[in-house]
């Protein structure tokens, strides 16, 4: 017989892998499987809050993702490759990239968005607001520990 907390890993792996299914099937009918990866949407994001335009260092992405730098330059290789970005040097220091989100990149990043959006409607539905405010409660908490846990360690 499963523990309460053997029952909410299987859940919570169970969860991630529906929904990570749920979203490649999603941006593979809207013609996005090339910008699967998280990495385009947050560059956007980054892209907003940075004032002088669209760009963001791979470091900084890297953090970001809580990915290693690794992974963060595959990603871009395989993103330049396609034109969704492209790399240059900061212009204050040539040892440091900064990546730019072409304009592909951002009509690509508006059809990831939608996708999340139909995507967590779909999962969402059926909740009430105050259903759905708790268990975002018990989100932030989940993961509070686990962020605390780990810098602790």
């Amino acid at each position: 017989m499963e523990t309460p907390f053997q029952e909410m890993e299987l859940l919570s792996r169970s969860l991630s892998n529906a929904h990570r299914s749920a979203v490649q099937a999603e941006l593979n009918a809207a013609g996005l499987e090339k910008v699967g990866h998280p990495m385009l949407v947050s560059i956007l994001q980054s892209a907003d809050e940075d004032p002088d335009g669209q760009f963001q260092a791979q470091k900084e992405l890297a953090d970001l993702l809580h990915v290693s730098p690794a992974a963060v330059a595959n990603s871009l290789k395989c993103l330049e490759r396609d034109g969704y970005v492209r790399r240059e040097p900061w212009p204050k220091d040539a040892r440091r990239n900064r990546v730019i989100l072409t304009e592909k990149g951002a009509v690509a990043v508006e059809g990831c968005r939608a996708v999340f959006l139909r995507v967590s409607t779909r999962m969402m539905a059926g909740f009430s607001p105050e259903e759905l405010n708790q268990l975002a409660q018990f989100q932030r908490r989940m993961l509070d520990n686990l962020l605390n846990s780990q810098s602790k360690e």
